[in-house]
Parts: C-alpha cells; structure tokens; sequence
C-alpha cells in the first residue's frame, strides 16, 4: 500500500489502467481493437437501422468509421448490405466467423474483468460491480455520457 490507497482518483486510475491493459490484450488482435469490438457486438446485439445509426451509437466519426468497417469487412467479419427499405442506407451485419469471433472475445473479456477483480471473492465481486453500476448510473444521469467512446474522448481530453 502507498499514501495514495485512500485517494478515490488514485485508486479509480489504478483499476482503469489494469482494465485497459487487460482487455487491450484481449482484443488487440481485432481490427479497431476495442473499437472494433463495440462495433461487432453492436452488430450482433443491436443491429442498428442504418451505418450512420452506429456511428451515433458509438459516437465513432463517419470517416473513421468508414475505414474500421473496412478492416472488419476485410477480415471478414461484417459486411455492409443495403436496407431494404432504402438502399442508399447501408446496414453492417455480422457475419457467421464474426459471430464466432464475437463469442470468442466475449469470453477473452470475461478472463480480463476476472484477472482485474482476482484480488475479490465471488461475492465481493458481485457486490463491487453492483455498486460500481449504481454510481456509475447516478453519475449518468447527473452528466449524461452518449457513449463509451465519448467517455473515453473526455477523460484524454481532461488530461492533455
């Protein structure tokens, strides 16, 4: 322990930094990355109405992802179909090996959170992500966050 184990920001900093290490190298081998990922499991869990719809979603930029939809689609993990009901839309489906590689990286996740809470008990476990969502939901509603990605783009941006 140092003088800083009661300092709330330290000890926030330190379990971020271990959960970013540690689902980096869960999902480093994807094209985007962790990015790539939200990407995939929005694709199999959301299916958003539109391409334009999961930039949104995400708070990804256009640009940006138009090209990680490249490298996903390259990798052949999605693919980009026209909407039925407009075919200027584009809809960003899944496809059957990013549906397995989603699995996949779920449970890579899994290993990751379980690494990152190892010092815990099962039931310490439960009641710390418990309490952790209801913060984080309190702190939401307070200051709403759009996406993760823009969580992420605030915390960069509070330290440059």
């Amino acid at each position: 322990m140092t003088a800083l184990s009661d300092d709330f920001g330290w000890t926030l900093g330190v379990v971020f930094r271990a959960f970013v290490k540690a689902t980096n190298a869960a999902v480093g081998d994807l094209p985007g990355g962790h990015r790539g990922y939200q990407v995939l499991s929005a694709s199999v869990r959301d299916r958003p109405e539109s391409q334009s719809a999961l930039c949104r979603q995400l708070g990804v930029d256009r640009t940006v992802m138009t090209y990680l939809l490249d490298d996903l689609e390259a990798a052949s993990l999605v693919v980009r179909k026209p909407a039925p009901t407009d075919r200027r839309t584009r809809l960003v489906v899944a496809t059957d090996t990013g549906r397995d590689r989603l699995r996949e990286l779920d449970l890579r996740l899994a290993h990751a959170e379980a690494h990152v809470l190892s010092g815990l008990s099962e039931e310490d476990r439960a009641a710390f992500k418990g309490l952790l969502r209801r913060v984080a939901g309190h702190v939401n509603e307070l200051d709403p966050v759009p996406s993760a990605c823009q969580a992420v783009q605030d915390i960069a941006a509070s330290t440059s």
